[in-house]
C-alpha cells in the first residue's frame, strides 16, 4: 500500500470518529447559530494560522450561508511571515479590538477555531464575546488543548468558555502520521476535519431554517450561469459595510 493510501485512511479514521462523537454537539451548535439567523444576527468565524483556512471555508462560497461574517485579519494568516502570526497570536488587548471593530453583539455567534486552545488571542476572542452576550462555538483539539497549560493571563483555554465545543479529534502537536524511517511525524488533521465540521454545521443550520419555514439566504457558485445577479443581492443585503 502506497503512503499516500495509508494517510488517506488514517484521515478517514479520524473522520470517522468525529462523525460518531460530534453528532449530537454540531445540532447543538447549529441551533445557536439559527437562533442568530432568526434575530438577523451573523455567524462570525475566526481562526488565525493554519485556522483562517477553516474560518474562510464557510465564507462568502457556493452553497454557503450569506449570515456568515469571517475575521481574517491578515496579520494573523501565515502569507505575510511565517512566524509573524505566532506572535501576534500571544499578544493579550489584539482580540478585543476585533470584536469592537466587528461590531459583534449578543445576536450574534461566533465560532472560534483552535487547535490548541491555548493562546491569548483566540481565548480573548472567546470572553469578549462572552461578556457581551455572544455565543461561543469553539473548534479545538481536546487531546492537545488538555495537555497543555494556558498562555492567557485568564489561565483560562477556548473549550473552558465555549458554549459548544466541537473537538477536531486531532493528536498533540496536529500532525501524527508517521513515515516508516522517519521519527517527524507529518500529515496534520485539524483543517481537514475542521472544515467537514464547519461544513456540516452550516448544512443543519440550512436544514433548521427550512423546517421553520424561512428562505435560507444561500449563495450560489459565481462560475454557474445567471448566478452573479442573484449572488449580488445576498451581498447587497447582507454585507453592507457593518451589518
Amino acid at each position: 500500500m502506497s503512503v499516500a493510501k495509508s494517510y488517506f485512511m488514517y484521515l478517514e479514521s479520524i473522520l470517522k470518529k468525529t462523525m460518531e462523537s460530534q453528532e449530537d454537539v454540531l445540532i447543538k451548535a447549529a441551533e445557536l447559530v439559527t437562533q442568530s439567523c432568526k434575530k438577523d444576527g451573523r455567524f462570525y468565524v475566526f481562526g488565525s494560522g493554519h485556522s483562517h483556512l477553516i474560518a474562510e471555508e464557510v465564507y462568502c462560497r457556493a452553497g454557503g450561508l450569506a449570515y456568515v461574517k469571517a475575521i481574517l485579519p491578515p496579520e494573523l494568516m501565515l502569507h505575510e511571515m511565517p512566524v509573524k502570526s505566532t506572535h501576534l497570536e500571544r499578544l493579550e488587548g489584539y482580540a478585543s479590538a476585533m470584536i469592537q471593530l466587528h461590531k459583534i453583539d449578543a445576536n450574534d455567534t461566533l465560532m472560534v477555531i483552535s487547535n490548541s486552545g491555548r493562546n491569548p488571542v483566540p481565548v480573548e476572542m472567546a470572553l469578549e464575546a462572552k461578556k457581551i452576550g455572544c455565543s461561543v462555538i469553539a473548534i479545538t483539539s481536546m487531546e492537545h488543548t488538555m495537555a497543555v497549560s494556558s498562555r492567557h493571563s485568564s489561565g483560562k483555554k477556548l473549550y473552558e468558555i465555549a458554549d459548544v465545543v466541537l473537538d477536531n479529534g486531532a493528536c498533540k502537536g496536529d500532525a501524527g502520521f508517521y513515515i516508516d524511517g522517519f521519527d517527524i511525524p507529518t500529515g496534520s488533521t485539524s483543517d481537514a476535519i475542521g472544515i467537514a465540521l464547519a461544513q456540516a454545521l452550516i448544512a443543519q443550520t440550512i436544514d433548521n431554517l427550512v423546517k421553520a419555514g424561512i428562505q435560507p439566504p444561500v449563495f450560489k457558485s459565481s462560475n454557474l450561469d445567471g448566478a452573479d445577479e442573484y449572488n449580488q443581492n445576498l451581498f447587497d443585503t447582507y454585507y453592507g459595510y457593518w451589518k
